[in-house]
């Protein structure tokens, strides 16, 4: 295992996160002081609880998730995506890397990146709510998890898109929606059937849910489905990227 090579690579994505900290932090503190503002008070004011849960505690998990799909999504494809455009990528592709350890510093950059957003987030809520974590090792587990898995998905995306342009087309017109209709502010059991089966084909539900479990220790949906769901997509994430090493897709041309 090449340590040195995977450091490296740590070092410099993190480096580029350092040059916008203060705005990469900014940011979510002021996106969800607003939304607690929006939702907590307009709606929290009409839905005082869900499932035994204050609203303005319940939207917590949400909102982290929220960020957290989109901010990985984002450094990851990044990441991979600026040596291709600067043709930089044949130089990392005859180092002497092999692709679990170019993958773990990409990866592990971007998932450190995001859990420290998910924190911050975590950290405002506080200032507008009671937020009890009934199951800190699971949530902080369930977290990195979450992080990481949708950091190799934006990995792919980053082979995946030839242009800024694709960069950005599954985060905000997939993983977004797909997140406000997840639950991520609401309960799935509130809504009328056939919506209730419907949105029980969102896998964004399942991770929503199983993270909403390790704060309240409540979920619409069993916990081993949620996790099984996460895994599944890791698994898909991970076989997808191996696949494109094996054939050099999209990353030598």
């Amino acid at each position: 295992m090449n340590l040195h090579g995977i450091w490296a690579i740590y070092r410099f994505e993190m480096a580029r996160f350092g040059r916008t900290v203060w705005t990469s932090l900014l940011v979510p503190v002021i996106t969800t002081s607003l939304y607690f503002v929006v939702f907590g008070t307009a709606i929290g004011s009409q839905m005082s609880q869900v499932s035994g849960v204050p609203y303005g505690a319940f939207i917590v998990p949400g909102l982290m998730l929220l960020a957290i799909f989109s901010e990985s999504i984002l450094n990851a494809s990044l990441g991979i995506y600026m040596p291709k455009f600067t043709g930089t990528i044949y130089e990392l592709l005859s180092a002497p890397l092999s692709p679990l350890e170019t993958v773990l510093g990409y990866v592990g950059a971007a998932t450190t990146k995001s859990v420290i957003i998910g924190l911050v987030i975590f950290a405002t809520a506080h200032l507008f709510v009671d937020l009890p974590v009934a199951h800190p090792f699971a949530a902080a587990g369930y977290l990195v998890l979450i992080a990481a898995t949708f950091c190799l998905f934006g990995f792919a995306i980053g082979i995946w898109a030839r242009g800024f342009e694709q960069l950005q087309v599954i985060p905000l017109l997939v993983v977004t929606p797909m997140t406000f209709l997840g639950g991520a502010f609401y309960s799935v059991t509130i809504l009328p059937e056939p919506w209730r089966t419907i949105t029980l084909f969102n896998p964004v539900v399942y991770l929503i849910n199983g993270f909403r479990w390790t704060f309240f220790g409540t979920s619409d949906v069993g916990l081993g489905i949620s996790l099984g769901v996460t895994v599944i997509f890791l698994a898909l994430c991970l076989t997808w990227i191996g696949w494109i090493f094996r054939t050099g897709w999209r990353l030598k041309s």
